[in-house]
């Protein structure tokens, strides 16, 4: 386990590492999720193992510190990112990260350019979203005001999540995971689709092949992102297929 603070109150984003040679791996979580978790089994696979890699948990989640006055939007998460990556003396990593993760990977790949030299985006958040009351996800935990969200909602959310999810959003700072999620159905301005399409570096999309045609794949291709669908497999598609997905990662960065 490694760390770096990142904010001027000295709040510290940790990591396991995995040590190996260049290209560095930078592994991201989603929302209410952990990087260990959920990319360990990646990481160590036959197809993927031997690189440096780092298994980021971003501010306010997993292992990392929860504090309360950060705002915890995309450009925060990707800042924080950016300061420790630079701390561990990473450049122009290979990253590749999951949901909120990948929209966060976006934004730094345009603020760090430096430090990102490949994206590999798993089902991640590229367009703003609806917030649902109701609903498991981002838009579910942004549809309360944060009060409502400290006060009880937060309960709901857990009920609704389930034990899988809820094992790994409990370690969430609770105002973390009602800002974050705010924020990623908010997106960015442009929004995180065209950031992405306007980047240089190669870009790779992962996405479940029961969700059918993704939405706006004739314009990714046409900017140069490929698009592969993973069978077998929901939003969490390294714990659902991970030989698939494993497998569509490593063609991603070959």
């Amino acid at each position: 386990m490694h760390s770096a603070a990142v904010t001027t109150e000295g709040d510290r984003i940790r990591w396991v590492e995995l040590p190996g040679r260049a290209p560095v791996r930078v592994y991201v979580h989603g929302l209410g999720a952990t990087s260990p978790a959920y990319f360990t089994a990646t990481a160590v696979h036959p197809r993927l193992a031997g690189h440096r890699s780092l298994l980021v948990d971003l501010l306010g989640h997993g292992h990392s510190d929860r504090p309360v006055s950060f705002a915890y939007t995309l450009e925060d998460h990707a800042d924080a990112l950016a300061a420790a990556l630079r701390t561990a003396d990473v450049t122009a990593a290979e990253v590749i990260a999951h949901s909120m993760g990948g929209s966060v990977a976006v934004v730094l790949a345009v603020r760090h350019p430096e430090l990102v030299s490949r994206l590999v985006l798993v089902d991640a958040n590229l367009d703003p979203l609806p917030r649902v009351p109701g609903t498991p996800g981002s838009g579910g935990i942004a549809a309360y005001s944060e009060e409502e969200f400290l006060t009880g909602g937060w309960r709901e959310v857990r009920d609704r999540a389930g034990a899988h999810w809820w094992s790994t959003m409990r370690l969430a700072g609770r105002e973390a995971l009602h800002r974050s999620a705010t924020h990623l159905v908010r997106g960015t301005v442009p929004t995180m689709r065209e950031l992405l399409l306007a980047l240089p570096v190669p870009r790779a999309f992962l996405y479940p092949e029961a969700d059918g045609p993704f939405p706006g794949a004739a314009e990714l291709i046409a900017a140069g992102v490929s698009l592969t669908a993973v069978p077998d497999c929901g939003h969490n598609m390294m714990l659902d297929n991970p030989d698939a997905f494993t497998e569509a990662v490593a063609k991603a960065l070959a």
